[in-house]
């Protein structure tokens, strides 16, 4: 193929299998099949990459610039970048604010644990108090 052809999101996802691996780094496509077998980290991770953009697994591994300059090879589009989403901000979901209505929860917690140790140092108590008398 030509290096000129523009790919979308949607052609290149399905692209993601073991025979056919195509991905995205940095807007560019790659067909990385005839790869699989000689990648050093080994096959499974450009297989976790496959169908997507990848730019981030790449670049978070550090590549060397032997490894940057190989990739020309496998090189076989763009991406039409009007097809990929725009990445939102995560926000983390709301929590609740803090209720003080609690307390008699806790009391009752509290006490559940503390009566039957009370009650068992009576039982002890009176056991000790009848033996000795």
């Amino acid at each position: 193929m030509v290096g000129s052809t523009v790919f979308t999101l949607a052609e290149v996802a399905s692209h993601d299998n073991r025979n056919d691996c195509w991905l995205i780094i940095e807007d560019k496509v790659y067909d990385v099949t005839k790869f699989l077998e000689d990648h050093p980290g080994g096959d499974e991770v450009l297989l976790s990459a496959i169908g997507k953009d990848a730019t981030n697994d790449f670049f978070d591994v550090g590549h060397s610039s032997a490894a940057r300059a190989m990739m020309e090879e496998f090189y076989i589009g763009d991406i039409d970048s009007s097809t990929i989403p725009t990445k939102r901000k995560y926000t983390p979901p709301k929590q609740p604010l803090y209720n003080q209505d609690k307390t008699p929860e806790f009391i009752i917690k509290v006490l559940q644990f503390l009566a039957p140790l009370v009650i068992l140092a009576l039982a002890f108590g009176v056991h000790l108090y009848t033996k000795t008398t």
